[in-house]
């Protein structure tokens, strides 16, 4: 589809403007509030959901920011010295009330999710088509963000991994639950959950860890959110890990958190330059590597006890 045919259709769209918040009218909302009955949209994606609607990506500059969220998938081989000063991975012994950690989450890109019928006509896969839609120029910091993204859902899943790239809150909600084996989006049996933490990040210092809540999950999805021009996640499905919900509180004041953590029990076919290995002086296979979920990725998980 040409560049300007797309944009016509993303300013059309961005008429029918939700007013308040949550956006409760869109049919994001409404396809989530069916597919994940008693699970509120979190506000985070809420935002980001309202932003597609608001704000065409197309006419908006995208502009380069680095994302500690793809330095948590398998495949990542990201610095180690610039992730570990996150404090994003960490031992499991280390979650437990009473513990303090160092943390330093960057601000993330909040970058729109579009609307369903949007997102299937604006370019994904091809480098070009992209790059030409959203006027970025070859070379450039973000043309290399996208060449990432499209490589990395390109990339065959790792050995034990169910993997998907999605477009939209409607494909991720509909992948996860395929992933899930769930055969149908309005369930009772699966539940959603993100990290909570202010949009720009947490400020370097030490966190108090308050209470550490096990997610009561027989499996789990997530979903990462990866550097795009529009909202686009990375979700997969591994056996062998445990998930938690972590309160945090700054010692020198500032904002609390409320992290997804998942630890990883089976990291042999992760790659071996992974930084999680050298940040936490282990190896694939070697002990278990547990990280945060940062801003705007979730988990889904369905509830144990369900077949």
């Amino acid at each position: 589809m040409h560049p300007s045919m797309v944009l016509l259709i993303v300013a059309v769209a961005g008429t029918a403007v939700v007013h308040g918040h949550p956006a409760t009218n869109t049919p994001a909302a409404q396809f989530w509030q069916q597919a994940l009955p008693g699970t509120k949209m979190p506000e985070t994606i809420a935002d980001l959901v309202q932003k597609g609607i608001d704000h065409s990506p197309l006419v908006e500059h995208y502009s380069a920011l680095p994302s500690i969220s793809v330095c948590t998938l398998f495949n990542s081989v990201c610095n180690p010295r610039s992730v570990a000063e996150t404090g994003i991975f960490f031992h499991e012994e280390q979650l437990h009330p009473g513990s303090t950690m160092t943390l330093s989450f960057p601000a993330e890109a909040q970058t729109a999710i579009l609307p369903r019928d949007v997102a299937e006509k604006v370019p994904f896969g091809n480098l070009g088509d992209v790059l030409a839609a959203f006027k970025i120029p070859a070379g450039s910091g973000e043309a290399a963000q996208v060449r990432d993204t499209i490589s990395r859902c390109q990339e065959p899943p790792v050995a034990g991994e169910v993997k998907a790239c999605t477009i939209s809150l409607e494909s991720t909600v509909q992948s996860a639950m395929d992933m899930l084996g769930i055969g149908s989006t309005t369930n009772h049996g699966v539940w959603a959950a993100t990290s909570v933490l202010p949009r720009g990040g947490l400020p370097r210092q030490q966190y108090l860890v308050q209470v550490v809540t096990p997610l009561e999950g027989s499996r789990y999805v997530s979903c990462h959110k990866v550097p795009f021009p529009y909202g686009v996640f990375q979700c997969h499905i591994k056996q062998g890990y445990r998930a938690y919900v972590v309160s945090l509180r700054g010692l020198h004041g500032g904002p609390a958190a409320s992290m997804l953590a998942f630890c990883h029990v089976d990291t042999s076919s992760w790659n071996p330059a992974h930084p999680a290995f050298e940040i936490l002086n282990t190896r694939p296979g070697g002990t278990p590597v547990c990280h945060f979920m940062p801003y705007g990725g979730m988990a889904f998980v369905k509830k144990a006890g369900r077949a």
